[in-house]
């Protein structure tokens, strides 16, 4: 049983160290884009034939996903996609916002004008996919975009707070809202702007103001259909 076909693309700034941070990755970006469905059974072996690794590196991955509340009952048979909790959502919004601001800030202020142009190529990765009508590329990029930009502010506790954060909010959700992903490429073209004028109070204004967006969005969509409230009914429709 395969995740999904999804070969690695040339993000450039991603570099692990280890097999295990490869794999812990290549799950997240799988579980947020919403390519690996929120409920769907891992195993270990599966896993392991899909990305050419042995199992050890994967087991370890996934022990390190189920810390990180990605994934539920990490065992040597595997594990199972956390569902998100909407009883939560309102308190991530403002821990993602805290941090991410303040990641967004540390990462302009110590980027290079190299930084600066492959962060923009990984928002065109981005915009590609959304003109594609690609919504899993697009849900993928839109990842690779925040995993890239944060992780150069060296800040790797916030980081990590950060990717905890996002394993208990719906990204697979959102970006299904009709429009979302048009709309999530004119806010990243935002922080762009700002971080390549070194505007730190833009900055955090155009963070603040995109992760609230998406929240706004999905507040009205779940009054809209209730349904998309119901893990159970998020695992059909990821």
């Amino acid at each position: 049983m395969k995740t999904r076909v999804r070969p690695r693309r040339d993000a450039g700034p991603a570099v692990f160290h280890t097999k295990e941070e490869y794999v812990a990755d290549f799950l997240r970006e799988g579980i947020l884009s919403g390519e690996i469905p929120r409920g769907m059974r891992l195993k270990q072996a599966d896993l392991a034939d899909e990305l050419g690794l042995s199992i050890t590196p994967v087991r370890e991955a996934l022990k390190l996903l189920a810390a990180e509340g990605y994934v539920l009952g990490a065992t040597h048979r595997g594990a199972i996609v956390a569902p998100f909790e909407v009883s939560t959502a309102s308190e991530v919004i403002e821990l993602r916002t805290l941090l991410e601001t303040r990641l967004t800030m540390s990462a302009m202020r110590r980027m290079t004008l190299g930084e600066m142009e492959q962060m923009q190529r990984l928002a065109q990765e981005f915009e590609r996919a959304h003109e594609a009508g690609d919504r899993n590329a697009a849900r993928g990029a839109n990842y690779r975009f925040h995993r890239y930009l944060y992780a150069l502010a060296q800040q790797p506790l916030s980081f990590h707070f950060v990717q905890v954060l996002w394993a208990k909010y719906p990204f697979d959700i959102i970006n299904q809202i009709g429009g979302r992903v048009g709309r999530a490429a004119a806010e990243h073209a935002r922080i762009i702007d700002a971080v390549v004028s070194r505007n730190e109070q833009a900055a955090a204004a155009a963070t603040r103001d995109h992760i609230y967006a998406g929240w706004d969005e999905l507040k009205a969509a779940i009054d809209a259909d209730p349904a998309l409230a119901n893990p159970a009914v998020t695992r059909a429709a990821a």
